[in-house]
C-alpha cells in the first residue's frame, strides 16, 4: 500500500520561505506523476504545482515565480520550496501521487502570518 508523508509546514512571517517535503512510501516513487495541492480558508482545493515522471513542471497562477516543485527519484520524494510566502498561501498542504488513481498524504499545515 502506497504511503504518503509530508513535512515541513509551519508558522512563517509573509515574506519568508518554507520547504515541504513529501516521500512515499510502498511503490516506486519513479512512475509517480507528483502534485502538491493546498486547500485555503474559504476556498475549494487548487493545484499548487505538479512534476511529471520526466521532471517537467506546472504551476498555479498565483505561486508562479515563488515556488518551486522538485523531485528526487533516488530518495524516493518530492520537495516544495515557498519563497515570499503571502498570507493568502496559509492552508492544509497535501501531497498527490498519480499513477492510474490518486493516492494522497495527510497534509501539513502553513501558516503565513502577516
Amino acid at each position: 500500500q502506497v504511503q504518503l508523508v509530508e513535512s515541513g509546514g509551519g508558522l512563517v512571517q509573509a515574506g519568508g520561505s518554507l520547504n515541504l517535503s513529501c516521500e512515499v512510501f510502498g511503490s516506486t516513487f519513479s512512475k509517480f506523476h507528483m502534485s502538491w495541492y493546498r486547500r485555503t480558508p474559504g476556498k475549494q482545493r487548487e493545484l499548487v504545482a505538479s512534476i511529471t515522471t520526466g521532471g517537467s513542471t506546472n504551476y498555479g497562477d498565483s505561486v508562479k515565480g515563488r515556488f518551486t516543485i522538485s523531485r528526487d527519484n533516488a530518495k524516493n520524494r518530492m520537495l516544495l520550496q515557498m519563497n515570499n510566502l503571502k498570507s493568502d498561501d496559509t492552508g492544509v498542504y497535501y501531497c498527490n501521487a498519480f499513477f492510474g488513481y490518486d493516492n494522497w498524504g495527510q497534509g501539513t499545515q502553513v501558516t503565513v502570518s502577516s
